[in-house]
């Protein structure tokens, strides 16, 4: 039987004045867990319970459909040089060297690690499929840790690989975990939505996100009342129709004097125009990969509507690029050949040969000058120009000059410029119409606790993992990646409840679910000086340790009400009190999950509790 009196639970009674969120204020508070460093934390006896329980879960339905690995921590470079990502993760990856000069990291992931395995012991389409998942300690370099466990430098993670013969293969594979991570979401007691998402620094195509909505979250979610749902880094929308500008002149673009109109707002008065009539241009320097090489940077310029805002995940994706960054003025007058709040697609050609815009001022045909994607001789580099769809079909907008004090109005895509390529790289607003039925969309913020990826051959052709088909044929696995922050499942269930609560006027209080509070039931012993109270909580807690409740009793010599607030500060859901009732043969359950409190003869507390818990794993 666990009693307070005998476990170290070193309760504050205010948070640190840095804790910021509600559950790192509360995780400090209940004695879960201490801060090392910035993004390091230890956990205490309640924390480290919890996150056993939440393992435990994850372990259960894992090991229905894969086999358990455990895989080093510690990598030595030449593994990660090979997939190329040595270099591409950048800043965020911990280095050290051994005695001997050897370079190593911490790992962030393991598909390096866990596809050398593979392409080593794997030989013959008869060992396809495998699934394959490990729970360990992850490192990231976070450059900005914050929000308690949320943005962390050490983490526990869930990550699992699956490798199969073909794409039917990996469908089956990636329904098989999203399945398994239903369930675990479930059982765990979470409020989740699943929605389309971008892979990321892992690379392939199909990806979705298991998300909790909550304010401490740094991710937005669009979603609709059709049943859309999508990372805003995925998500996209109908855009209703805007009306064109009527031309002037000849309605060729027509150099106008905007002096001192740099931004949007003063271009849009200035002119008497829609944000939405206006070109912005956004401008980017990126590194491309290309296999286990990378390139040097690489200007990206981005054009969209005026009222929109670049969404520099899905710049990337369809640029190719990483490591995004805004252009210095350096670069902008090199690339671009204009200055910031000037900037426009109309010359960008003739910078690429000229190194000026003298053609165009000179009277140079534009129809000369619109090609967009050109070498540029100083540094042997291509410009990827980028055309967001919302200015397709457009026509006489206004856009900069790319000289200082002008911009050009009569500006029609794909007459008077001709981008790279035309993608989405937009954010969606909300209110605009979701794709699927055209309900209006919201945003709303919310935390990542798993992602899916169907990571295709990005890994296993790079580092030549190869097996034999049926017919003696040498081909490549193809593959899937499946992420599970651990505690991620304890904060975001420490913000939902904790935001449930604010709502009802009960600040910085919370209830975890059974399934993974560190005890499902706290017996308080409100007099343990009472030797009738005392031997009726011990008798009590024993009978409910017996039935399979993870029970503890608080046997401590303090006040009632000091024993009531510690009980709701660790978060346990069902508290117990003994008290003046008992004489009647009665006890009160407190249901903190509901805000119920009922009165119970002691001799169907257990029944009761048991019901309650059972309906709580359903």
């Amino acid at each position: 039987m666990h009693r307070w009196s005998k476990l170290f639970i070193p309760t504050l009674r205010e948070a640190p004045a840095d804790a910021e969120v509600a559950s790192h204020k509360l995780l400090l508070r209940a004695g879960y867990i201490r801060q090392l460093g910035a993004g390091i934390y230890s956990y205490l006896p309640l924390g480290q319970r919890s996150l056993n329980k939440i393992t435990t879960i994850v372990r259960q339905e894992m090991d229905k459909i894969g086999q358990e690995f455990f895989l080093p921590a510690l990598n030595p470079a030449e593994i990660w040089e090979e997939s190329g990502r040595w270099t591409g993760m950048g800043d965020n990856m911990f280095r050290l060297k051994d005695r001997k000069g050897a370079q190593l990291c911490l790992a962030m992931t393991h598909e390096e690690v866990i596809t050398s395995i593979a392409r080593n012991e794997l030989r013959s389409y008869k060992q396809l499929p495998q699934i394959w998942y490990q729970i360990q300690t992850k490192f990231r370099d976070e450059p900005r840790p914050k929000a308690g466990l949320l943005r962390v430098r050490q983490f526990l993670m869930k990550d699992a690989y699956s490798f199969d013969l073909d794409a039917a293969g990996l469908d089956e594979s990636y329904k098989k975990h999203d399945a398994a991570y239903r369930a675990i979401f479930t059982r765990c007691g979470l409020d989740f939505v699943v929605v389309e998402a971008d892979s990321g620094a892992m690379g392939g195509s199909q990806s979705q996100e298991f998300m909790v909505y909550t304010e401490a979250g740094e991710d937005l979610i669009a979603s609709s009342a059709s049943g859309y749902a999508a990372n805003l880094e995925k998500a996209t929308s109908r855009l209703t129709s805007v009306v064109d500008l009527e031309p002037t002149g000849d309605g060729m673009p027509e150099l106008v004097h905007t002096p001192g109109k740099a931004s949007i707002a003063d271009v849009t008065a200035f002119f008497g125009i829609q944000a939405a009539q206006d070109i912005k241009c956004v401008a980017f320097m990126g590194t491309r990969s290309r296999a286990a090489s990378i390139e040097p940077l690489c200007p990206v310029v981005a054009f969209l509507r005026g009222d929109h805002q670049v969404n520099e995940t899905k710049l990337n994706a369809a640029a190719g690029t990483t490591n995004l960054r805004p252009m210095t003025g350096e670069e902008l007058a090199l690339h671009i050949g204009g200055p910031a709040g000037y900037l426009g697609p109309i010359g960008i050609a003739e910078i690429m040969t000229h190194g000026s815009l003298n053609g165009l001022k000179s009277g140079k045909p534009l129809e000369k000058l619109k090609g967009v994607h050109r070498d540029n001789p100083a540094e042997g580099l291509k410009t990827i120009v980028v055309l967001d769809p919302g200015l397709e079909g457009r026509k006489n907008l206004v856009c900069g000059a790319n000289t200082l004090d002008y911009h050009y109005r009569n500006v029609t895509p794909g007459r008077d410029f001709t981008p790279t390529l035309i993608a989405d790289i937009r954010n969606i607003n909300e209110g605009e119409l979701d794709p699927l039925g055209g309900a209006p969309l919201r945003l709303g913020k919310a935390v990542e606790i798993g992602h899916i990826f169907k990571l295709g051959y990005k890994y296993s052709e790079t580092m030549g993992a190869r097996v034999l088909d049926a017919s003696g044929k040498e081909i490549t696995p193809i593959m899937g990646c499946y992420g599970i922050g651990i505690e991620r499942i304890l904060t975001a269930a420490i913000e939902s409840s904790a935001a449930r609560f604010a709502a009802a006027s009960a600040t910085e209080q919370y209830a975890l679910p059974p399934a993974i509070a560190p005890f499902e039931v706290v017996v308080c012993i409100t007099n343990v000086r009472e030797p009738e109270l005392m031997q009726a909580g011990e008798r009590l807690a024993q009978t409910l340790e017996d039935a399979g409740v993870d029970v503890l009793l608080d046997d401590r010599d303090e006040r009632a009400g000091v024993k009531f607030k510690d009980a709701e500060l660790i978060g346990v859901p069902y508290r117990v009190n003994i008290g003046k009732k008992l004489a009647e043969g009665q006890v009160e359950l407190v249901d903190r999950l509901t805000g119920v409190t009922t009165s119970l003869a002691v001799d169907h507390l257990s029944q009761h509790l048991a019901a309650l818990l059972a309906a709580s794993k359903c």
